[in-house]
């Protein structure tokens, strides 16, 4: 589904973030991308959704390059952004932020509404809130809306960056439920996670990173084998 081949990307001249960064996305998996604080995760989805455009490589999508297409397209072509931190309007109700995510498809209101009524069915705590505003909602529900609001328009590949952050354990276990659930629906996502136990667990394929490059890849369970030794590597960036 997507190809990252050999991005260089960064946000100032001559300092790279992502040094030649490979790696691929299957359909219907969850792709972990875990690793130190620096390693060039979350600069890795700013590429992938077009945020930020990569001095060398190129981002193929469903066997199409978009290296030069905006966000809003690769949106419409079905690839989803949820950031860290927040990405909803205080002032805006939940039903306000659904729409919102909907606006690639605003123009055909019955498809609209059908989606909405459909990732109410997938967050029922959302339909009881639908009429709140989101700067009352927990820490907890605000990132359940925010991966909402990417599934409106159900997208092919949501990325979605540390959807836990700052969340308590129990409601961090209902956000990897909802993202398990994304998956049953034949949904790919690309997971960059700092919670690495949980990560791995709920992952098909594990990807760590360090020093803005790719140290290892693979299924979880070949990749995986040793826990300790991953969680060191994703850690402290002791990767080979």
């Amino acid at each position: 589904m997507l190809w990252v081949d050999g991005v260089v990307a960064g946000y100032h001249e001559g300092i790279d973030v992502l040094r030649g960064v490979t790696l691929r996305v299957e359909a219907r998996r969850v792709t972990a991308v875990i690793g130190p604080n620096g390693a060039g995760k979350s600069t890795l989805l700013r590429v992938v959704f077009g945020l930020l455009a990569p001095r060398r490589g190129r981002v193929v999508f469903d066997g199409h390059d978009i290296q030069e297409l905006p966000p809003d397209t690769r949106k419409r072509r079905g690839i989803g952004y949820v950031p860290q931190g927040t990405s909803t309007f205080p002032q805006m109700t939940v039903e306000e932020t659904l729409r919102v995510g909907g606006w690639t498809i605003r123009h055909d209101r019955a498809r609209l509404r059908d989606r909405i009524a459909h990732v109410y069915d997938l967050f029922p705590v959302l339909a009881q809130l639908r009429r709140v505003r989101a700067g009352v909602l927990s820490g907890g529900q605000l990132r359940m809306l925010a991966i909402a609001k990417e599934l409106v328009v159900m997208p092919s590949l949501p990325l979605v960056d540390e959807p836990t952050a700052g969340l308590a354990p129990r409601i961090a276990d209902d956000v990897y439920r909802l993202l398990e659930r994304a998956r049953e629906l034949g949904i790919a996502v690309m997971l960059v996670d700092q919670n690495i136990a949980e990560a791995v667990a709920l992952a098909d394929h594990v990807c760590v990173m360090a020093l803005g490059r790719v140290q290892r890849a693979g299924p979880r369970e070949s990749v995986a084998a040793d826990l300790r030794i991953l969680v060191q590597e994703a850690l402290i960036g002791t990767g080979g």
